[in-house]
């Protein structure tokens, strides 16, 4: 893919997971969510649960950095149907991400990525 990217933790650089894995962006909470991360992605085996903001009545496990232990995003165990198709998926937070183009040999912000479209039946 000409848009090949690696995803980076904004704390520590570790790498978090690439682009060759994004299955869905979301733009209402401005994610990016992948099939697969690498072993610097860790979650703790509680549930958490969204009071507020667009995470509200969710249940989640959060994502974290294993080198710097920066909250990265989530994987989502139940959410209301509008965010159902992100169940099960490694969802990261575009602002806690740095992006590394390959192709262009430049680091950018993940918020001012444009990934090609992917299609995830929502």
């Amino acid at each position: 893919p000409e848009e090949c990217a690696v995803f980076h933790c904004r704390g520590c650089w570790a790498v978090l997971g690439d682009s060759l894995q994004l299955c869905a962006q979301g733009p209402r909470l401005d994610l990016l969510a992948c099939f697969k991360v690498t072993d610097e992605v860790t979650w703790e085996d509680s549930l958490m649960f969204g009071l507020e903001g667009a995470l509200l009545g969710c249940a989640y496990y959060a994502l974290s950095c294993r080198s710097c232990g920066l909250v990265v995003g989530f994987i989502l165990y139940s959410a209301a149907r509008d965010m159902a198709h992100l169940r099960g998926l490694f969802c990261f937070f575009k602002d806690s991400i740095l992006c590394y183009l390959l192709n262009k040999q430049t680091i950018m912000e993940a918020s001012k990525m444009n990934f090609p479209a992917v299609t995830l039946k929502e």
